[in-house]
């Protein structure tokens, strides 16, 4: 990732975005060549000088201080997704990048135990890039069988551009293929020194039009809950709400977990679903035999890998 670059076109995109009256400015005359608000308004708001900012967004400002980013963030009208991007891009500019990682993160053995006692409940564990660490019986059920796919095809962001069937899973897929770019380059910008990351960027900007366009917008934002309409063949049109929750101790790594509206016809197809799931978690134990391994809904670290989608 050129992280000067990565940071100015960030900021022109959010200049973009405002007029001169959205900052209670009234502009500085003449025709506009282009959409959005000048670099010495946006310098004027922030209460900057106009060669400091355009140093700034040129990538040129290493020591810029959290309080100028801060009220350059203000002046943009910044989510507080997006304020926390800015910092993460000029972190990475200024030098401090996020260490690389590439072996996946550790999933504890009480996480695991969890999901597996979730027998009612969909649920995974997403790491970095959005790759799939773990997940119980009743999500693959819910989206795709993960244990057939190679430990390096489990990850949301290839599910969801690059797999057909997952892709129909979702009746809304446009929102869920949002919600992903934008966590996707939210994390990012967190991991600039991370080469896997630019790999699976530029898989997913070859594999799919649908990914340029959306990873052009820039958007930004992590999700902690919300909605999804899905269709699965077996047990057609299901609305389930997904809840994120991130394990203590461990910041790269979040526990989703899918629930349907009590009594809903939602919660029955689910139910149905969970049936399901517990009679191939039965067949697989009888085929195992007694002395056969215990069968667990995700693989442990000694599997070829348990990432989740």
């Amino acid at each position: 990732m050129d992280r000067r670059a990565e940071l100015g076109a960030f900021l022109r995109s959010r200049r973009a975005r405002l007029k001169p009256e959205d900052v209670g400015l009234s502009g500085f005359g003449g025709r506009r060549r282009v959409p959005g608000l000048r670099r010495e308004e946006l310098a004027q708001t922030a209460g900057v000088s106009v060669d400091y900012y355009v140093r700034f967004e040129q990538g040129r400002g290493e020591n810029v201080s959290d309080s100028v980013i801060d009220a350059v963030a203000t002046a943009l009208r910044l989510t507080t997704a997006e304020r926390a991007h800015l910092h993460d891009l000029a972190r990475a500019v200024g030098g401090r990048p996020g260490a690389a990682r590439t072996a996946p993160p550790e999933v504890r053995e009480g996480v695991r135990s969890l999901l597996a006692a979730l027998t009612e409940v969909p649920a995974y564990v997403v790491g970095r890039r959005t790759d799939i660490l773990a997940w119980n019986g009743l999500y693959a059920e819910l989206l795709t069988d993960l244990a057939a796919l190679p430990a390096d095809r489990r990850n949301t962001a290839l599910l969801t551009f690059l797999d057909t069937e997952v892709r129909a899973r979702y009746v809304d897929w446009e929102t869920k293929a949002r919600n992903v770019v934008a966590y996707l380059r939210m994390d990012h910008g967190r991991h600039p020194g991370d080469p896997a990351f630019d790999t699976l960027i530029e898989e997913l900007s070859d594999g799919s039009a649908d990914f340029c366009r959306m990873w052009a917008a820039r958007e930004v934002d992590e999700r902690t809950h919300g909605t999804y309409r899905m269709l699965h063949p077996a047990v057609g049109e299901l609305t389930v709400r997904y809840e994120g929750f991130r394990p203590a101790g461990d910041p790269e790594t979040t526990l989703i977990a899918y629930t349907a509206q009590p009594g809903s016809p939602s919660e029955a197809a689910l139910q149905r679903l969970a049936r399901r799931a517990a009679r191939r978690r039965d067949a697989a134990h009888r085929a195992a035999g007694p002395g056969g391994p215990a069968l667990r809904d995700a693989p442990d670290e000694a599997d070829e890998a348990a990432p989740v989608g």
